[in-house]
């Protein structure tokens, strides 16, 4: 029987399939030539605005040190096989695999609707991070630029703000970042799951190389900017190998602290990244999975607060000490993105700028 979700290796793509999401109620069946065809075309990328209703969004997990983030796009051509928030795409009733990295939406409103947040009354600045689901550096960026002009207004308003990336086109807004850092307003984390070329290639096709990426943690750092560096996914028998190695690199080119996350396969990446295995580590990929269930109590995801991140077991207490011992090694400590930002400086919008410099 021909396979339901037909699948073919994309230059460039991540995802092998446009595997159905799990709120799909309309399930379109293919006849087996039209398929095929579907599945052997290239996928290119498409950019639509989506307006957004409000831009900050508030979270009261333990495991993350934030509790405030905005995303300036919904799916990510960047196409992380890994990426925890494909699941995204089925609320939009499309597939979490293909389509998450083709499908980019971008909010146009993003500034305005962080102003009006601003406005209300009872609002108390607390820092406020970007790109924790999508990377705010990702291709369209360079297009559309909403993530610049959001840290405009956090440098006008002298809001405190966080980001997460990739993407080397941050260097772009050294400008920006800089102005921030030097009033304890900003911090970076950058995220360097691999060395490895060849890994990089098909694990996150479409992502500046580790070099470039090293580079830019040097010229952040250049700039007076905290960076950390997250190796994040580390995936058993794929990239553990190399955490003593990322952290020698990203302490070499100048980052401060360093954090590491597990593997995390909720809801429809599982199946996903089970296809990117059967592609590309045929060899290995039961192993890889059965390490991952040893992790996550037997299951292929545990999603419980204080075990998601690092799973637990005889396994994942190795990562953990591997990797404290790496940054004890090269003085890195290890809570990335955790730096200390000054929320005292913030005005908001219409009241009178009192002027710290800027």
């Amino acid at each position: 029987m021909p396979a339901p979700y037909p699948t073919a290796h994309h230059k460039g793509r991540g995802a092998l399939s446009r595997r159905d999401g799990r709120f799909e109620t309309r399930p379109v069946e293919l006849d087996d030539a039209v398929a095929h065809e579907r599945a052997m075309s290239a996928p290119q990328t498409v950019l639509k605005p989506m307006r957004a209703g409000r831009i900050v969004s508030r979270n009261t997990s333990p495991d993350v040190p934030f509790d405030r983030s905005i995303n300036p796009y919904q799916g990510c051509e960047h196409g992380c096989i890994y990426c925890y928030a494909r699941p995204s795409h089925s609320y939009l009733d499309l597939s979490p695999g293909l389509d998450f990295e083709t499908r980019i939406f971008y909010k146009p409103n993003a500034a305005k609707c962080l102003l009006e947040e601003w406005k209300k009354p009872g609002y108390v600045a607390e820092p406020i991070t970007i790109g924790a689901n999508t990377d705010p550096y990702q291709p369209a960026e360079k297009q559309t630029r909403i993530t610049r002009e959001l840290l405009k207004l956090f440098v006008e308003y002298r809001h405190p703000v966080s980001l997460i990336t990739k993407g080397t086109l941050i260097e772009r807004d050294l400008d920006l970042l800089a102005e921030l850092a030097g009033h304890s307003l900003c911090s970076v984390a950058v995220s360097l799951p691999t060395l490895d070329r060849g890994l990089k290639r098909i694990m996150e096709p479409r992502v500046p190389a580790a070099e470039a990426r090293l580079s830019s943690i040097t010229r952040l750092r250049a700039s007076g900017i905290p960076v950390s560096v997250l190796v994040a996914p580390v995936i058993p028998t794929v990239n553990d190998s190399e955490i003593e190695r990322i952290v020698e690199a990203a302490a070499g080119a100048g980052a401060q602290q360093a954090a590491y996350v597990f593997l995390r396969l909720p809801w429809e990446v599982k199946d996903l990244f089970k296809e990117w295995l059967a592609e590309h580590y045929p060899d290995r990929a039961a192993h890889v999975m059965s390490l991952v269930r040893q992790a996550s109590g037997g299951k292929d995801y545990d999603n419980r607060f204080g075990l998601r991140q690092t799973g637990r077991g005889a396994y994942a207490d190795m990562l953990a000490t591997r990797f404290q011992a790496a940054c004890r090694r090269h003085g890195l400590g290890d809570r990335a993105g955790r730096q200390e930002l000054d929320c005292s400086l913030f005005e908001k919008p219409g009241q009178k700028q009192l002027g710290f410099g800027f």
